[in-house]
């Protein structure tokens, strides 16, 4: 197979591990004919006032350039992407893709309340000044928000690496398993689960006092006697998700799960988890686990399932101008 331009894959500082995953399964996955693939060198300089400055250390020029990066806070890591896709532009490669395992500020995708901002569109307007011409992510909060942009979105979902375990869950629950959404918001998420599955859809109303914290919870289905896993694509304080285990658990679930994509664990998120009735929680590695002892403590329900593999498959067949519909399995 001839190539047009060859791939050059470059790791920013928050998914430099995921990246060198993704570089590993894009090398098992490849054609014989493409050459090796490895991770390039990527250097940031950082200066005494907290300005820093990314550079290459190879030449780009010419290059489909994947940059990894999520762009979880701090907001530094969204500086460096755009910073790292800026200094590609400017060597002149000849395409750079946003590769954003997860995409921050997508909780901002309206408003929904006078005098606020869209986040999302103001992070979408950000890449497109300067050059991004394409974007990978993952399970972004809302799918409309691929509209902001004005150039590809390549949209992939967890569903495609969480679904396998799943099964193997329902298997050993013998029937009694449900499916359940931790608020009305995810209730479209947990219905796909729940049709692919073909099995009983739960929802948990929630009304909050204010931002971030529960007010009450109220599970809308039958509860009693099953195995129950609650689908969310975000933890974040998970006072939510740990307020709707521990209330599934009272009205009768025999057990309750968790599968989330994006990790964000904030606060005391951790502790709020290990203290409640979920007996695991799956997430991906599309944001690390803390490695602050006072929070790997608390980590003993937690289950990473690695999406390294399905980016290596996608990068590889975007790089190669093939569709990636056929991948998707809801």
């Amino acid at each position: 197979m001839q190539f047009e331009h060859r791939m050059e894959l470059f790791a920013c500082s928050s998914s430099k591990g995921f990246a060198q995953k993704v570089v590993e399964e894009m090398n098992k996955l490849r054609d014989e004919s493409m050459p090796e693939v490895r991770l390039g060198d990527l250097e940031l300089t950082r200066f005494s006032d907290g300005e820093f400055q990314p550079s290459f250390l190879c030449s780009v020029r010419g290059a489909t350039c994947f940059i990894i990066q999520s762009t979880f806070p701090p907001t530094d890591n969204l500086m460096e992407l755009l910073l790292t896709i800026d200094a590609a532009k400017r060597a002149s490669a000849y395409k750079v893709i946003a590769v954003v395992p997860y995409f921050g500020w997508a909780r901002q995708d309206r408003k929904d309340k006078p005098r606020v901002a869209i986040g999302a569109k103001v992070v979408a307007n950000l890449l497109h000044s300067v050059g991004t011409d394409g974007l990978m992510s993952c399970d972004l909060h809302a799918d409309q928000i691929q509209g902001f942009f004005d150039f590809p979105v390549n949209h992939l979902y967890a569903s495609m690496d969480f679904i396998d375990i799943m099964k193997k869950l329902q298997r050993a629950s013998k029937g009694a398993f449900a499916i359940a959404a931790p608020d009305m918001g995810g209730a479209k998420r947990a219905n796909a689960y729940s049709k692919n599955l073909h099995c009983p859809l739960v929802i948990c109303h929630k009304t909050r006092s204010r931002a971030n914290v529960v007010e009450k919870i109220v599970p809308i289905g039958d509860v009693e006697g099953k195995d129950i896993v609650i689908v969310d694509d975000i933890i974040d304080t998970a006072g939510t998700l740990t307020e709707a285990a521990n209330e599934l658990v009272k009205r009768g679930a025999c057990s309750v799960r968790a599968f989330a994509t994006h990790a964000v664990l904030s606060g005391d998120a951790y502790r709020r988890i290990h203290e409640s009735a979920l007996t695991e929680v799956y997430v991906t590695d599309t944001i690390p686990l803390s490695t602050d002892p006072e929070k790997v403590q608390f980590q003993e329900k937690f289950r990473v399932v690695s999406l390294a593999r399905t980016f290596a498959k996608m990068i590889l067949k975007i790089y190669n101008y093939q569709p990636i519909s056929p991948e998707f399995i809801f």
